[in-house]
């Protein structure tokens, strides 16, 4: 069988490419969750570990070995050039580890979920992107009701870093609309349709 074709699924914060994945594996499409696994590999993979460390202090990490997620998103994520630092650690050894998950995969096509795809550069190793779109306000009150440890400040402060939508809509190969007038289950199933032809 011939390698799957490499799709990813991209969207601002709180625009909500969670769900939108969650309908594409209810069509039997592996997803691999690009933010799970980093925080995973930040977690257990000790040269990138050591690489957090030494770039931004023992703070990083409580002594369990856990990650300090608080320290981080204070010292981190306010910074454009820590977050610059962190994405230069991280993205390289998600790559490695996406390839890695993509040889044991049979189906017709998988999914990369990740916020950052566009900001990265990484719709240069994918066959096609999908960008989920909401408007802003949904957005920042979906993430306030779901995330206790961000404030609306830290929110905007991640959504500033990203590329902003409409860029996203207009580089995206399929935009799915995830706004309260528009249903996203027939969205995906078109789009699963196309991408299963294009597979054959």
């Amino acid at each position: 069988m011939s390698k799957p074709l490499k799709i990813g699924i991209t969207g601002g914060i709180g625009s909500g490419k969670s769900i939108a994945s969650r309908v594409f594996s209810l069509l039997g499409i592996p997803i691999y969750s690009a933010d799970a696994r980093a925080k995973w590999l930040i977690a257990n993979d000790s040269d990138l570990r050591e690489q957090i460390i030494r770039n931004f202090g023992n703070d990083s990490y409580f002594e369990d070995g856990s990650l300090n997620r608080e320290f981080l998103a204070k010292t981190v994520f306010s910074d454009p050039d820590k977050v610059k630092i962190i994405n230069s650690l991280v993205h390289p050894a998600v790559g490695k580890d996406f390839e890695n998950w993509i040889s044991d995969q049979q189906s017709p096509y998988v999914l990369k979920e990740a916020a950052l795809i566009f900001e990265t550069g990484g719709e240069k190793k994918l066959d096609g992107i999908i960008n989920v779109s909401a408007p802003l306000k949904i957005r920042v009150n979906r993430v306030l009701s779901r995330d206790s440890h961000r404030s609306r400040e830290q929110i905007n402060q991640i959504i500033n870093q990203q590329l902003p939508d409409k860029e996203k809509c207009e580089k995206a190969d399929w935009v799915i609309k995830n706004s309260p007038n528009r249903l996203v289950i027939p969205q995906v199933l078109e789009i699963h349709q196309e991408l299963i032809t294009k597979s054959t």
